[in-house]
């Protein structure tokens, strides 16, 4: 068991702001109450979705045409009417 010398006790109070001696500190912010939290994370979470299903999709897309280039062959000339006329190269 450790001796009495090894302890070292300390007297301390609960000191709120604005009381208490000057110090020059602030209180760094106010807290928002749970509602706005909760608001600001859903809204983050579906920002994040939204970006991830636009990714995926772009990702997507790109994989198709390079599927369908290769498909049609070298496009030598394009006209658009009511649907897209491509003309080949042999």
């Amino acid at each position: 068991m450790a001796a009495s010398e090894d302890f070292e006790t300390v007297d301390a109070e609960l000191v709120r702001p604005g009381e208490g001696p000057a110090t020059g500190l602030e209180p760094s912010r106010r807290t928002l109450p749970p509602a706005a939290v909760a608001a600001g994370v859903a809204v983050t979470g579906v920002a994040a979705g939204m970006a991830t299903v636009a990714v995926v999709q772009r990702h997507t897309a790109r994989k198709a045409a390079r599927r369908r280039r290769k498909l049609l062959g070298k496009v030598v000339a394009s006209r658009s009417f009511l649907v897209d006329v491509h003309v080949l190269d042999r």
